[in-house]
């Protein structure tokens, strides 16, 4: 009866099940459709959380799209590029990286650079992909009693390194910050518009970012013969980003 699949298909979709649903009947395989899902729901509220278990596992099952990764909220559809991360979203401007688990492109650091993360409050170290504590399970030597030196020296090198990392992470926080309250003394109609103190904010974001980033790429690349070149372009980007 109508009564009965009204409920049973509410049911299966404020429980997010209503993708490929079947019928109620054990034997039966046959999926209602949208037509017929919508002619026996009449809440607009149910159809509407409907509509969006749809969306969602289009997109989920489209391997060039995906939903932009922004952590603080975005319901933005990307398009893959193949780059290893895309344009910033329009939405939000969030760049997102679409070859790992990382919330945004890090470049220039590497994807597999970026499976050791660390808490920025915490200094917790831990493995992004499987978030297992990075220490023991993924470095040997810290359980080899013949190598605590080289424990001791790469744990300090390790430091050195993520206090540069937060540094900048939170010198980031404090542009976004800035810009956020440079945005609202602008709207004020006694003071002039400060459109140049806004794409300062923003480039000195991104320039925190790139240097962040830079930080976890050195640590990884210390002993190539590329660091030269790179680390005098890192410290001439923080000279100017500090002086900005």
């Amino acid at each position: 009866s109508q009564p009965c699949w009204s409920e049973y298909l509410t049911t299966r979709i404020e429980q997010n099940m209503i993708v490929n649903c079947t019928c109620p009947i054990s034997e039966c395989r046959a999926q209602p459709t949208t037509a017929f899902i919508c002619s026996i729901v009449s809440s607009e509220e149910i159809i509407a959380k409907y509509e969006k278990a749809l969306l969602r596992g289009y997109v989920e099952c489209c391997s060039n799209l995906t939903w932009c990764t922004n952590p603080q909220g975005c319901d933005q559809i990307l398009l893959k590029d193949g780059l290893g991360y895309g344009a910033a979203c329009s939405k939000c401007s969030w760049i997102s990286c679409f070859n790992c688990n990382f919330p945004e492109a890090h470049y220039p650091a590497s994807c597999s650079h970026m499976s050791h993360m660390t808490c920025a409050k915490c200094n917790h170290g831990f493995c992004w992909r499987c978030l297992k504590p990075w220490r023991p399970t993924h470095k040997d030597y810290y359980n080899c009693s013949a190598m605590v030196s080289k424990a001791a020296w790469q744990e300090k090198r390790f430091q050195d390194y993520n206090e540069r990392c937060t540094f900048h992470h939170r010198a980031r926080e404090f542009a976004t910050s800035l810009r956020n309250r440079v945005s609202s003394v602008s709207e004020m109609p006694k003071i002039r518009t400060l459109t140049f103190v806004l794409d300062a904010c923003k480039a000195l974001e991104q320039a925190r970012k790139v240097l962040a980033y830079s930080c976890v790429y050195s640590y990884y690349n210390q002993d190539t013969e590329s660091m030269d070149v790179v680390e005098q372009q890192t410290e001439s980007l923080e000279l100017h980003t500090n002086a900005l």
